[in-house]
This record gives C-alpha cells, structure tokens and sequence, in this order.
C-alpha cells in the first residue's frame, strides 16, 4: 500500500492526461471533481503542459511562413519537426508537399505587385526543379502531378492552361487549410500520452517477439529447404564429375599402350580431378600403369555403400483433406496445396518421394476418376488467383513425375482443363507457367501428344512465340520444347503446314534469341517440319537457307554442325508426305524412369502463415494425421535411352529439366536425375555425352480412349489464340549438361524406330 501511495500522484496524473487525449471530456471533470473531494492530488505528467505549448508555437511558426513566402525557414521547420517516417512513406505527406514546393515556387508570380524579382523567381523555380529531380521524382509516374513537372520550364506559367487552376485565389487558402489539418493531426499524434506509451513498450512488445520469432522460424525452414536442393545439385554434380572423369581415364588408358602419354601425366590428371581429402591415397595407392585401374577405381567410388536410411512420411486422412480443398475457405486451400506440393519436392528423392507420391494416386488426391459435380481439379477454375495458382504448382509437381504423369493421363479432364486455363489465364504469369510446364511434360507421353496436336495447341504456340521477348525464360524454354515435341509427330508437321510461313517466321526469329537455351528446341522443331515438302518450299520461297548460313557465321560449333543438317534437310527432295504415319502409333509401353522435379516449382510464394497459423508438413500431420499405411516398394528401373549423334538437331522428345539434367549410368549404379537442380548458367547448351530421355507411352486400352478423336482437319488456325499475355520478368536461366540428339539422316526406317522408342 506504502509503493501505491508514494506513486499514486504520479499514476493520477497519467489517467488525467490520456483522458483529457482522448478527448473524454464529462470522464475527466468527473474524474478530477472526485479527486479534488477525496484529497487527491494530481501531478501534471512531465513535460505534458510544455509539449502542447511547444507543438502550438511550431505550428504557428510554418503557418506564418507559408503566408508570407519564407521557403528556407519553412522548410527547415517541416524537415526539423515532420518526422522522416511519416514525409517518406505516408502519400498525404508526400503529396502536400508536392504542392508546398508549388506553391512557393509561384509565390512571386502570385503576391509581387509589379515584375518578381528576376533573381529571387530564379532562384525559387531552381529549387523546386531540383527537388522535382531528387525526392519529387517518386510521384513522376503518378497523373495528378504529371504536368507539374514542365512548371520549371514554362516561361510565363501565368497564362498557359495546364497551371490556370493554381492561380486561382481559391487555390492558396485552400492548401493552407489542408496543412493545418494536417499539422494538427501530426502534432496531436506526437503527443502521445504517456500511459499508451507503457502499455505500448510492455504489452505489446511480447506480440512483436513472437512475430518475429515466427518469421524467423518460417526463414529457416526456407532456408533448410533451399540448402537441401543445394546439396543434392552438389551431390549429382559430383557423381557427374566422376562419370566424365573415368571415361577420360579410359581414353587416356588407352593411349598409354602407344606411349602416346606417360603414367606419370595420366596420374597427375586423374589426382587434380579429386577432392582434396583422395589426392594423397590415390597418389600413392594406385598402379596407373596397369590397364583398367584408374577407371575401375573411380568407378568403386560411385558403388552404393549403406545407405543411410530415409524416414517415411506420415500417412494423411485424404478424405479429410479433398473435403477441405473443396469446402473450405480460400486460404486454406492455399496453405494445403502448398503443403501437399512441398511433400513431393521437398521429399527425398527414391523410396520416401515414391511413397509420397503412390499414397496420392493411391488416394485419387485430384479426383481424376471422380464424376462428383465439384472435385479437386476444379480448383484450377477458382475465382481465387491464389488458388488457382497453387493447384497449377501441384499438378506440374505431378507432372515433373513419371507416375504422376501416368496417374494425370488417364483422365481427359485434366488435359482439356489445363488447355483451357492455359487459352484463359492471363492475369497471373506464374500460373499459367505451371500449367504451360505441366503440359510440356504430357507431352513426352504419346496419347497426350496425339490429343494436344488434334486440339490445336500448336496454333496457340506459335502465336505467343511472336513475341518472345514479353515472356519469361520459364515461359520461352517451355513453350518452345513443347513445339518441338509436337513438331516430331507427322500429325503436328501436317499442322504446321496449314500455317507454314507464321512458323518458319517464329523459328527463324527465335534461332538469333538472346536465350541460348531455346536453340536446341528451335532446331530440333526445324529439323522437323522440313521433311514436309510444302514447308520445304515456303522455307526456299522466304531465303531460309541464308537466314540458317548467318547463324553458321555467328554460332559455336555444335550450333554450326545442327544448322547444317537443317540445310541438308531443306534441300532434300524426298517426297514424305503422308508417308511417315509410323510415329503415330499409340502402340507403346516403354516407359522412361525420367523424373525432373524443378526448383521454379517453389518459388515467390504468395502466402506466409500468421502467428498461430499452421503451414506446410505441421499443417498436414496436426490437422490431417491418417493411419499409417505408408510402406516401401521397389523402385523401377528405367529403360535404357537412345542414345542419338550429337551433330544432329534432337528428335525425341524431351522437357528442358531433363534436357539440362545429365546423369551417368556406372557400372548399373543410375545416379538418380531428381538430384540434379539446374545451375545458372547463361552459355549454350551443349549437345553431348549425356542420355536424352525418351518420352513416354502407355497401353492404347488404358490411355487412347480418354481423348478426343476430332480429325485433324477440324482445327483451323486462329481458333486456339491466348486471351492475351502480358510482359513478364526474365526470369534466371539455368543449365546442367544436356541431352545428346539423334544421328543420321531422316528415313522411314528410322522414323519407325523413333516411333517405337518414342
């Protein structure tokens, strides 16, 4: 009681003042009459009298120089007592100040009797130009201020039409008044009582920690993740490494038997290729004399030794969570898209990935098989842009998948679903780049290719390729391999010859692109179309051949020996049309084991959870925890690739992550392609050394039905244009070793072949 009443003076007044703040003003005569009647005495806060004397003086003092024209003092004043917080970032501040600055530049022009002071008008109308070109320069793309910006330059603002309102006598006192409104507001918000201040310290204090240390926590899960890609790029890049290094061992090996080379020689190379910690063991453990040595060993050191072994994740209550993606609101749609696709790219590659991914199709997790009027897929049509985008995200997630792939291709829904998306979405750039990345990756399945062609999507590719430059690299590079792809099928080169001249436009205009990466795509779709005699033609009739020997002038010489093959195949007169009909077979069911999960999948989200609110893999297992029916499996082995001349523009069809991620097959060890992440890189991509993936097939039984059999002929040029694109930011580049092309020169016999590994 003794500590009350020592301070209770004190506290008194602290309750007097932020009443008489808030304007409580019969609470604060009551409060001070009960006071005054129980003998209270109540202390004026520190300073509180003198902050309101002080506050009045300095408002009185701008208001008088604004009146009489004094720019320094006011300004000086407004800097001083105007808190920088409030001129930098509130737009009222900025744009009173815009018109401050207006106002005292034609403040002579205004009030001077006769002719202003040519020196003093000078100087005026000089220091609200330089303020136009330093802090004014923020509201330049703004309309309202615009014309304000040729006031320095007009030689008599007086009579020209875009400045007669602020000559106007109504337009003075009216910004004067807009300033003390707002000077009140400014010095009324600086006195803050004291009593909200403590409460503001301490109470709220504990809040802004736990955010802060709730954003801290999202930051580092971030960061764990992106590490994680790292080091499995690290890892992959590594058994690369190794892979290219025994196979030059073994040419050098070679040449040791011809003394060509010395022992010594090959040693000190093979040792510069290892890390640090095996140069001294290999220096002095390994006979490089003897044939076969080095290479055996670094092959050793790609053997799978005791893996270390990978947790399954948690089964989920599926059920549980279609009825939430369908019923639930927005937002959480949005954090369980998210968490559904962060489980498939941030999971392990092999056995945990598999699991992930079975328990899904298991599941029928995007109601592919579903005939309910509302289902999952249908989030691709959600008035939400957040939605709609995080469902795009999940089914190129699928996609990027051998399995998922499988799973999405039995069901025609989903391709004319994304089709159609793809024709409507113009609103947001990384949706429709999912969906277009999806659909590239269908394309490497036959049946899809078929529908794809006889829907008229080559139409839609070649009308957003007139202007590559307004499309992000994701955009471009993808676009472009899904040409390519659907320019392989006789089908799609029949189509390509309905518009021939707008195609060999938009390949001859992309073959000079600043991108690199499209330019083994653009002369693989080249390449292509020019067995077709009709496009041979319209090429000759445009001067391909010169446009191609420029390129030869200027390119490396991979680039080189691909666009020579192009020119052998626009002066061939072999007469193929109609006759190459083999490579539309849907007759196929060697599947490749190509899985390409992308870093682009994850990036600049949209949302980030509040404080208290679930996200991600804690989301999923508090709120979704099934019974645990999750085991391992076999993984299966993918299908050898064809391997193809690296001279030759590419004829299979290919995605560009797997395009750009190489990895070597030692000694029946597969170094898995999921870990290796694209790496920037802006060069051109090499055509050598590396397995191109086939693309895949499936039963006709299973697949060929779900699509539409329209005929070809129905689709008429113009009917699949995109519902406009807009410019997007480049996105980075990124590269890793690429696929090998194919060899020889186009025949039936090797069309058939393509056909049945395609």
């Amino acid at each position: 009681m003794g500590d009350v009443l020592a301070h209770e003076s004190e506290l008194l007044g602290l309750v007097k003042e932020y009443l008489d703040f808030a304007e409580f003003e019969d609470t604060l005569k009551t409060f001070s009459k009960e006071c005054k009647i129980k003998g209270k005495p109540l202390s004026k806060t520190a300073g509180g009298s003198l902050r309101d004397s002080r506050s009045l003086i300095i408002q009185k003092d701008l208001v008088a120089a604004f009146d009489n024209g004094d720019q320094k003092v006011f300004f000086d004043l407004w800097e001083e007592h105007v808190p920088s917080s409030i001129r930098d970032r509130d737009s009222l501040a900025q744009k009173l100040e815009f018109y401050l600055h207006i106002h005292f530049a034609i403040y002579l022009l205004k009030h001077s009797l006769g002719r202003p002071d040519k020196e003093d008008l000078d100087e005026r109308i000089s220091y609200f130009k330089t303020y136009l070109e330093t802090k004014g320069a923020a509201l330049s793309q703004t309309t309202e201020f615009l014309p304000f910006y040729a006031l320095p330059f007009v030689p008599n603002p007086m009579v020209h039409p875009s400045f007669k309102e602020l000559f106007q006598d109504s337009w003075t006192p009216e910004l004067k008044l807009k300033l003390e409104k707002f000077l009140a507001l400014i010095f009324k918000a600086s006195n803050t009582p004291k009593l909200l201040t403590l409460y503001k310290e301490n109470g709220q204090s504990h809040k802004e920690v736990s955010q802060q240390l709730h954003q801290q926590l999202i930051e580092a899960e971030r960061r764990s993740m992106t590490y994680l890609k790292r080091y499995n790029k690290i890892q992959a890049d590594y058994h690369n490494l190794i892979g290219v290094t025994a196979e030059l061992v073994d040419s050098l090996e070679a040449t040791v038997s011809g003394k060509m080379i010395t022992p010594e020689y090959l040693q000190s190379v093979c040792v510069r290729l290892f890390s640090d910690q095996m140069r001294q063991s290999l220096a002095h453990s390994v006979d490089f004399t003897r044939p076969g040595t080095a290479s055996t060993m670094l092959r050793a050191s790609l053997a799978p030794g005791k893996l270390k072994d990978v947790p399954l994740l948690p089964s989920l209550d599926y059920e549980k969570l279609k009825k939430d993606l369908i019923w639930g609101s927005d937002r959480l749609k949005a954090f369980l898209l998210q968490a559904l696709r962060w489980r498939l790219t941030t999971s392990h590659p092999g056995e945990q990935r598999e699991t992930v991914l079975e328990a899904y199709v298991g599941n029928d997790l995007l109601d592919c098989h579903s005939h309910s009027q509302r289902s999952v897929l249908q989030l691709l049509q959600s008035r939400s842009e957040v939605v709609r985008q995080y469902m795009a995200r999940l089914v190129n997630a699928f996609a990027s998948l051998a399995e998922g792939r499988l799973y999405l291709a039995q069901s025609t829904k989903v391709l004319h679903m994304l089709e159609e998306r793809l024709k409507e979405e113009d609103e947001d750039i990384v949706t429709r780049e999912n969906v277009l990345g999806a659909l590239q990756k269908f394309s490497l399945r036959r049946p899809l290719q078929t529908a794809m062609i006889r829907d008229g999507l080559i139409f839609w590719l070649i009308d957003i390729l007139k202007d590559p430059d307004c499309l992000s690299d994701y955009t471009l590079e993808y676009s472009v391999a899904l040409l390519m792809n659907l320019c392989l099928r006789s089908a799609g080169k029949n189509m390509c010859a309905k518009v021939a001249g707008p195609v060999l436009k938009v390949l001859s205009d992309l073959l000079g692109h600043e991108n690199h990466e499209i330019q083994p795509y653009v002369n693989g779709a080249l390449y292509s179309i020019l067995s077709i005699p009709s496009i041979r033609e319209e090429a000759r009739a445009m001067g391909m051949e010169d446009i191609l020997r420029c390129f030869i002038k200027e390119g490396n010489a991979e680039m080189v020996r691909q666009i020579e093959f192009i020119i052998r195949q626009l002066n061939s007169e072999e007469l193929l049309d109609g006759v190459l009909e083999s490579d539309d077979d849907e007759d196929e069911d060697d599947e490749e084991d190509h899985d390409t999960m992308e870093a682009d999948l994850d990036k600049d989200e949209l949302i980030q959870p509040q404080l208290g609110e679930l996200s991600g893999e804690k989301l999923l297992t508090t709120e979704y925890l099934g019974i645990m029916t999750n085991t391992g499996k076999a993984r299966r082995k993918g299908l050898a690739s064809v391997q193809q001349s690296a001279d030759e523009p590419l004829r299979r069809p290919i995605t560009p992550g797997g395009h750009r991620t190489g990895y070597p097959v030692l000694e029946g060890y597969p170094i898995s392609p999921q870990m290796a992440q694209p790496a920037q890189n802006g060069s051109l991509p090499s055509l050598t050394s590396a397995h191109p993936p086939v693309y895949e097939g499936a039963e006709p039984s299973a697949l060929e039905p779900c699509f539409s059999s329209s005929p070809t002929a129905d689709i008429k040029p113009g009917e699949w244009l995109p519902a406009g694109h807009q410019g997007e930011a480049r996105l980075p580049s990124s590269e890793v070793p690429n696929q090998a092309p194919g060899s020889g020169e186009t025949t039936r016999s090797e069309a058939a072949c393509s056909g049945r590994g395609a």
